[in-house]
C-alpha cells in the first residue's frame, strides 16, 4: 500500500507543481522557494530546533498560543514553523515578526521527507490538526524525531474515509509519538482506525486563543468610523455560494433597518474581487478595507479584503455569522467571535467544529440559520434585543473560558518525548 501511495504521489507531482504555478498568477509566493517543497531547506537556525507544522491561516492562529508556550518552556530551542500556503506564512509573520523561522512543508515523498529531516534536524515536531503524512511520519520515527499530532479531530465522515485506507493510515498514526485528540469521540474514532496508536485526550487548542488587546481596541475604533449608534453585523470566512445568501439577507434586513451595516469577509483572497462586484451589483454602498478605509455612517457593506484583520473586524460588530456553514464546507472557527462575547450564527454544515458548536448551543451562545430568510430574521432579532444579545454573547464567552488548557497539556506531551 505504501508503495502504491508513493507511485501515486510521484504521478501527481507535475500536476501539483502546475497548480502552484497557476495559483502564483495571483500570489507570487506560491512559486517561491519551490525547492523547499522537495525538502531542500535554505538554512536552519543555530542550535537545537523544535518544528511545528500549521497548514494555513486558521491552523497558524490556533497554533499561536502553543508556539508561544513552546518558546517559553524551551528557550534554548529555535522554532521553525512549516506552512503549506503563502497566506499561512504571512499570518505567521504578522503574529511573530521574525521570532520564528518559516519554511514550506515538503511533499510527502520519501526522499523529500528524509532530506527535510536531515537538513532541519529537529528534536521534536508538532503537527496541527489531522494531517496524516505516511512517508513523513515514517521518516520521523526512523530518525528518532518524536511527532505529536495536536488538536487532532476526526469527524464521522472523515473516519469512514480513513477506514477505507486503513492499511495506509493506521501505520502512519502509529508512527507518531502521540495523537493529542480533542475529546473522547475523536479519540474513539482514532482508536478504531489505529488501535496501537498512542492516543491522549487533551482538549481543543482553539479554546486557548486570547484576543489581542490592540486589535480589539483598533476594532472599536473602526466601529466609531462606521457609526457607534448603528447596528453592525459581520459575516466572516464566507465561501462561494454563501456571499449571495449573506447579501440577500442584508438586503432584506435594510428594508426593515436602513441604518444597519454589514462587514463581509470572504475566506479566500482570490475571491475578493468577485465579492466586491457582487456587492456593487446589489447596489450597496461598499467600502473595501484594502483601500485603507474603514467606512463611514453611509457605508452599507465594509468588505474585509485584507489578511490578518479578522479579529479587528469581529471587534467592530454586534453579531457574528461564521461562514463555510451554509454550504457543505464544514464551517469555520466560532471561538474567535465567542471570545469577544458575540452571539454566533451558523448554518447547518458545521462538522469541522461539531463539538465546539455543541457546547455553544448547549450554553445558548449560538443560533442556527438555514437560508437568507432565517439569517435575516436572526440578525434582526439579536440586533433589536440588546439584553438577549448580551446574554447569548456572555454565554459564548463562557464556553471559551471553560474550555481552556489544551496548550499546557500538549507542551507537557512534547516535553515528555524530549526527555530530561
Amino acid at each position: 500500500m505504501r508503495f502504491l501511495y508513493g507511485l501515486l504521489l510521484w504521478s501527481l507531482v507535475p500536476l501539483v507543481l502546475l497548480r502552484l504555478l497557476w495559483r502564483s498568477r495571483r500570489d507570487a509566493d506560491y512559486r517561491r522557494r519551490i525547492g523547499e517543497r522537495f525538502g531542500f531547506l535554505r538554512d536552519r537556525p543555530q542550535g537545537p530546533v523544535l518544528w511545528v507544522h500549521a497548514v494555513s491561516v486558521g491552523e497558524v492562529i490556533a497554533a499561536g498560543p502553543l508556539v508561544r508556550a513552546l518558546r517559553e518552556r524551551f528557550p534554548g530551542h529555535a522554532l521553525v514553523v512549516t506552512t503549506t500556503t503563502p497566506t499561512g506564512a504571512r499570518q505567521l509573520a504578522r503574529m511573530f515578526a521574525g521570532e520564528v523561522r518559516q519554511a514550506w512543508l515538503p511533499f510527502d515523498l520519501p526522499g523529500a521527507a528524509r532530506r527535510f529531516l536531515r537538513r532541519l534536524r529537529p528534536d521534536a515536531g508538532v503537527v496541527m490538526e489531522t494531517e496524516v503524512w505516511p512517508n513523513l511520519y515514517r521518516a520521523c520515527r526512523r530518525a528518532g524525531v518524536p511527532v505529536v499530532l495536536a488538536n487532532a479531530r476526526l469527524s464521522a465522515s472523515s473516519a469512514r474515509g480513513y477506514r477505507r485506507l486503513r492499511r495506509l493510515a493506521a501505520p502512519a498514526l502509529e508512527d507518531l509519538a502521540a495523537v493529542a485528540a480533542r475529546d473522547e469521540s475523536d479519540a474513539e474514532r482514532f482508536r478504531a482506525i489505529a488501535p496501537r496508536a498512542r492516543i491522549e485526550i487533551v482538549g481543543n487548542l482553539k479554546f486557548d486563543f486570547a484576543p489581542d488587546a490592540a486589535q480589539v481596541s483598533e476594532g472599536r475604533g473602526l466601529r466609531h468610523l462606521l457609526g457607534v449608534a448603528r447596528p453592525v453585523w459581520i459575516a466572516a470566512s464566507t465561501h462561494a455560494g454563501e456571499d449571495e445568501i449573506v447579501l440577500a439577507a442584508h438586503e432584506r434586513l435594510r428594508w426593515a433597518r436602513p441604518d444597519v451595516a454589514l462587514i463581509l469577509v470572504p475566506r479566500h483572497p482570490e475571491r475578493f474581487e468577485d465579492v466586491a462586484r457582487l456587492c456593487r451589483e446589489r447596489g450597496f454602498t461598499t467600502v473595501r478595507r484594502s483601500e485603507g478605509a474603514g467606512g463611514d455612517d453611509a457605508t452599507a457593506v465594509l468588505l474585509g479584503d485584507t489578511m490578518g484583520e479578522l479579529m479587528r473586524l469581529y471587534a467592530a460588530a454586534d453579531v457574528a455569522f461564521v461562514g463555510g456553514s451554509l454550504v457543505p464546507t464544514g464551517g469555520h472557527n466560532p471561538l474567535e467571535p465567542a471570545a469577544l462575547g458575540l452571539p454566533v450564527l451558523t448554518g447547518p454544515h458545521r462538522f469541522n467544529f461539531e463539538q465546539v458548536f455543541a457546547a455553544l448551543f448547549a450554553a445558548g451562545g449560538a443560533v442556527e440559520v438555514s437560508d437568507a430568510a432565517t439569517l435575516e430574521a436572526s440578525v434582526e432579532w439579536l440586533l433589536g434585543d440588546p439584553s438577549e444579545r448580551e446574554r447569548r454573547g456572555t454565554a459564548a464567552r463562557g464556553v471559551v473560558e471553560a474550555g481552556r488548557g489544551a496548550t499546557g497539556r500538549i507542551v507537557d506531551l512534547v516535553a515528555g518525548r524530549l526527555g530530561p
